[in-house]
């Protein structure tokens, strides 16, 4: 528990030292972040990619160099850094998708057999797409909602893991899940 905790204090420090310019910092930060990165890759990979479209090191990779990017992000903690992470995340995914849509489309010379795997594509995209929308709009309900759902729905976290970060009771996020969770079916029923 005294190495996880420890690790944990050197990715905030990490992440602190980036906010002060130091580009470095992210090369000593990869490595303990890829990890939990990976398991983020996975759980958006396996909720909003049709087979055979972008792989989870691919995605962790195109992440990774948006966060790098981040110039003007102060990062405050892990939970924002995951959060974020999340975020590119699903922003790489919509934009392979509307790519993808493009393509089938007609929007490329490429030409793409019609078929279930294509069909499946669209519909992942239309439905992240609304979410993506929909996650806009809970932030402006809800900030820690919209964080809670981040961590919980895209990266994996469970409730502990949440509280801990956020350092906030276990009741406290069940609660904003729970909360969180019924706004965004009103809002996908509305449609």
């Amino acid at each position: 528990m005294v190495e996880v905790n420890a690790e944990k204090g050197r990715i905030t420090e990490l992440l602190l030292t980036l906010g002060r310019g130091d580009r470095d910092a992210y090369n000593r930060l990869f490595p303990l972040i890829y990890d939990q990165l990976q398991r983020l890759a996975q759980n958006q990979v396996g909720r909003w990619q049709a087979p055979g479209q972008l792989r989870r090191t691919e995605l962790i990779h195109e992440a990774y160099l948006k966060l790098i990017d981040q110039t003007q992000t102060e990062w405050k903690d892990r939970a924002h850094f995951y959060t974020v992470a999340a975020k590119a995340m699903r922003h790489i995914l919509v934009d392979h998708h509307r790519r993808e849509k493009a393509k089938k489309r007609g929007g490329s010379k490429e030409v793409l057999p019609f078929d279930d795997e294509y069909s499946e594509v669209e519909k992942y995209a239309e439905h992240l797409e609304a979410l993506q929308e929909l996650m806009g709009q809970l932030a402006g309900v809800s900030e820690r909602m919209h964080t809670i759902v981040d961590l919980r729905f895209f990266v994996g976290f469970t409730i502990e893991e949440i509280a801990e970060l956020l350092n906030v009771s276990t009741s406290t996020v069940d609660r904003d899940w729970k909360a969180a969770r019924t706004w965004l079916y009103r809002q996908l029923v509305k449609e």
